[in-house]
């Protein structure tokens, strides 16, 4: 909404910008926020991630992990095992003996507090995943590291280094994930945030400002220009241009007068306006959309991300081998042997590597993508991308540039064409509306000689008119033609017809005496680079759609003129969400691209929604993605991406997995009538060395190249 002071000109005319919010582009989020919404951001994780990081935040893994590593450094360098692969005597004290116990337990329900929580939860769920497969371990190592520092039993368990260590890099791997990932403020909250915190109401003495919250049906409230209806009503007085993009998804402002209905949220750009309030609080349409958009968020948050996967099978595959090797080890008839091995394989069973394989891919690659103006903030939108089968982008703002372009200029018999737009962009000059800017710029690029005026004047709804050499000139759309009773030759007739046809905004010039010198036409300019990402798309295997609350004849211009495969116009936002439904209810998997709040149920419902940087903060919260900028083609690197990251978190995965299949057996001493057995040392230091493969393998996601620019 950059102009909401502009008086003038007629209902015709596309508004620029119309599903931005000026804080939006920015990230500097609205002035009336409360600061419990800062402190809130970190743990609003949850919602745009999967389930196993609910309630936590990234500035509490961290601090766990500073604290767990440091608690480790005396852990690790007391431990006799250590000290025996080493080779080294750790000094001996009184009370020395007891320094990794006690520690260690610190760490184990301090640092293990959120995996005990998580595994708790994953068996709650009966969806067990990494958070278990830590939890398992950590316990297992817990209870017989305690039996063995005790002298029970005669068992020589002294895992507390283990995991002292398996806490700490699991506590690091969640960090680097979730500060790769980054959380802002909630969609719901930025939802609200578009409804102001104040209204105007009037009372038999003029007006008091009264919290939103206190408004009531009935109420007459007062609007000024620039400003955000408070709820929904009527307008009982004035006349007002409202932009209601934010809702209908229409780039145009519509003009609104008594006994029209106005939605909250929408902004009246010129005039005030009083209002008889009809809606508030869950009644409004605003409330609507909110509905929408934790319907939609609670539906995809359900999917499990690979690691997940990956760790449920480990999960079942160490309690599994756990069982097995506890049951023959005693029917050989060696229960201390028994327990020894089947605690060995339930603590080497937690992979290291599985732990930091995925967060460090999910860290290069945000990183990788921030770089070339893709910020990702859910770890399973980077998943998915690779596999989406359909982009559905919105028109306005997205593949468009939402700002009106001067496409033609038509001229009376007699009358020059250049001349014409002179004086067009001449009468325009002094006016800020963004077609007036669009014919002015249009002017100057031709190199066109544009002569002084006298006397502007703006007409709201209508246009606007100045005097030119000392003849009055009118510049304006078909409401200025019937008022001044103007009457378009027959040959313009068939130009502005052909352009209104295909959804142009057509203005035309009208001299002193009532003769129509000629017109032209405005259009929403189609971004060069939509030709480019559709194309490329296309050349993926990936269908291109295109979803807009515009007439069916604006969008199929467009759609023409960017060989799109599909066209959804006229659509209403609640529509926006059926429409990419509909498309999951075809089998197709659905990125969305969109910009707007009336494109944020649509977002959260896709399986990827990837908002467009210049757009409201709502639809950035709505969305799995953010592209910084405005080029449509940053969706290829998301693609790219996507398919480059998944590639090395498999490799990632069977190195780590795959080291686990063979190390668990060994523990469980499948191979001991051989006189192989991995010791408990033996099989943290391969850990140790699987998990430094899968960090080297993890850096080389760096080479992949994510430039828009060099897209292809």
């Amino acid at each position: 909404m950059q102009d909401h002071q502009h008086h003038h000109h007629d209902d015709d005319r596309p508004l620029s910008g119309t599903l931005t919010e000026p804080a939006a582009a920015s990230g500097s989020g609205h002035g009336h926020q409360n600061p419990g919404h800062a402190a809130r951001r970190d743990d609003d994780h949850a919602v745009h991630t999967h389930g196993q990081h609910a309630g936590h935040s990234t500035a509490m893994f961290k601090n766990r992990f500073w604290l767990t590593l440091a608690l480790s450094i005396p852990v690790v360098y007391f431990s006799p095992m250590v000290g025996h692969i080493l080779g080294y005597m750790a000094p001996m004290f009184p009370g020395s003996t007891w320094i990794p116990p006690v520690l260690g337990t610190v760490i184990f329900l301090y640092g293990g507090q959120p995996f005990l929580k998580g595994g708790l939860q994953e068996l709650k769920d009966r969806r067990p995943g990494m958070m278990l497969l830590i939890a398992m371990a950590i316990t297992v190592a817990f209870a017989a590291s305690w039996v063995t520092s005790l002298g029970l039993g005669g068992f020589d368990l002294d895992f507390w280094w283990e995991l002292a260590l398996l806490v700490a890099i699991m506590l690091l791997g969640h960090w680097i994930e979730m500060r790769a990932l980054g959380s802002a403020q909630g969609a719901l909250d930025a939802l609200a945030a578009l409804l102001p915190d104040e209204a105007e109401r009037i009372t038999d003495t003029g007006t008091e400002t009264v919290p939103v919250s206190e408004l009531r049906p009935d109420d007459l409230v007062l609007v000024r220009s620039g400003a955000r209806m408070p709820a929904d009503g009527t307008v009982v007085e004035g006349q007002a241009e409202v932009d209601e993009s934010m809702i209908t998804g229409e780039s145009k402002t519509v003009p609104r007068g008594p006994g029209d209905t106005v939605v909250a949220g929408t902004v009246a750009t010129d005039t005030s306006v009083r209002v008889r309030v009809t809606a508030v609080g869950d009644d409004t349409a605003l409330a609507g959309i909110q509905r929408l958009v934790a319907e939609a968020q609670s539906s995809s948050s359900r999917a499990q991300a690979l690691a997940d996967r990956a760790a449920a099978f480990l999960f079942y595959f160490a309690a599994g081998a756990g069982v097995l090797t506890f049951i023959a080890w005693t029917l050989l008839g060696s229960i201390p042997e028994a327990v020894t091995r089947t605690v060995t394989v339930l603590v080497i069973a937690c992979p290291h590597a599985l732990g930091l394989a995925i967060p460090l891919v999910i860290a290069i690659s945000t990183e990788q993508a921030a770089r070339a103006g893709v910020l990702i903030k859910n770890r399973m939108a980077l998943e998915r991308m690779r596999t989406i089968d359909v982009v559905l982008f919105d028109k306005t703002g997205t593949l468009t540039t939402g700002a009106p372009e001067l496409k033609d200029v038509a001229a009376a018999e007699g009358v020059d064409a250049d001349e014409l737009l002179a004086l067009a962009a001449a009468v325009e000059s002094d006016s800020e509306h963004p077609v007036a800017r669009a014919i002015v710029r249009a002017a100057r690029e031709r190199n066109l000689t544009v002569p002084a005026v006298t006397d502007f004047g703006s007409l709201t709804g209508r246009g606007v008119r100045a005097s030119v050499d000392g003849r009055t000139v009118h510049v304006g759309g078909p409401a200025l033609l019937r008022e001044l009773g103007a009457v378009e030759p027959s040959a313009l007739a068939r130009s502005t017809r052909a352009w209104m046809d295909r959804g142009a905004a057509v203005l035309h010039v009208i001299d002193d005496d009532g003769r129509v010198l000629g017109a032209v036409s405005l259009e929403d300019a189609v971004r060069a680079e939509s030709r480019q990402a559709v194309a490329a798309l296309q050349n993926r295997g990936v269908k291109v759609g295109m979803i807009t609350g515009d007439a069916r004849q604006v969008a199929q211009a467009v759609a023409k003129d960017l060989n799109i495969d599909e066209v959804f116009a006229e659509v209403l936002p609640a529509d926006k969400d059926k429409k990419v439904a509909e498309l999951q209810a075809r089998g197709l998997k659905v990125a969305m691209v969109g910009d707007g709040v009336n494109d944020s149920p649509a977002l959260a419902r896709a399986e990827v929604g990837i908002a467009i940087g210049a757009g409201t903060e709502v639809a950035m919260e709505s969305a799995g993605v953010v592209l910084a900028g405005n080029d449509p083609r940053a969706v290829l690197s998301m693609v790219d991406l996507s398919r480059a990251s998944y590639r090395k978190m498999w490799q990632n995965l069977v190195w780590a997995t795959g080291y686990n299949i063979l190390a668990v057996p060994l523990a469980a001493g499948v191979l001991a009538f051989a006189g192989v057995v991995l010791s408990p040392a033996a099989g943290a230091v391969l850990m140790s060395a699987s998990t430094i493969v899968v960090a080297l393998n993890a850096q080389l996601l760096r080479r992949v190249k994510l430039n828009p620019s060099e897209v292809r």
